[in-house]
């Protein structure tokens, strides 16, 4: 099974909206994610160099490395059956004041956080990743998932609680 490194960037407007892409590809084609993309592993990129770049491409947004804050990652074995991801979670520190171009990997939108929870979002973001996102002023998260049952069995592996 194929091994996949990724980074999601959670950028905000100035009124606190997140800005989400709606997929027109898989994974996650037709629903509602943040944007972010795969590491070039080819050239050692390293999650934070692929924050930036996802954020330029996808974006238009030219930001430096001290515009991110990484508040935790998401393990997710077997996922849909035909990989596993390893993902970076960047909270991004500088706001966005436009939404960006629709290109073709989808479109964008603004959403308030209270509102992302109504909205046709991945099921396994609604428990692995939104309730982190919410918590990541507390300090830094680590989650693994198996996803070869239906039901993902989640494991937290990092908690700033514990």
């Amino acid at each position: 099974m194929k091994f996949k490194i990724s980074c999601l960037l959670f950028i905000q407007n100035s009124q606190g909206e997140l800005l989400l892409l709606k997929r027109k590809r898989p994974p996650n084609k037709g629903y509602w994610s943040p944007p972010g993309g795969k590491l070039n592993m080819e050239i050692g990129e390293s999650p934070l160099e692929c924050a930036c770049r996802e954020a330029e491409e996808e974006t238009g947004l030219k930001l430096k490395f001290s515009d991110f804050k990484p508040f935790g990652y998401v393990s997710e074995k077997n996922y849909e059956g035909d990989s596993h991801w390893l993902m970076f979670l960047f909270d991004c520190l500088c706001p966005i004041e436009f939404k960006p171009k629709d290109f073709d990997e989808g479109c964008y939108e603004f959403f308030c956080r209270q509102d992302i929870d109504q909205i046709k979002i991945p099921p396994s973001d609604a428990k692995l990743v939104w309730p982190f996102y919410d918590r990541r002023h507390e300090g830094f998260f680590g989650v693994n998932a198996d996803c070869s049952q239906s039901e993902p069995k989640i494991r937290i592996e990092a908690d700033p609680k514990l």
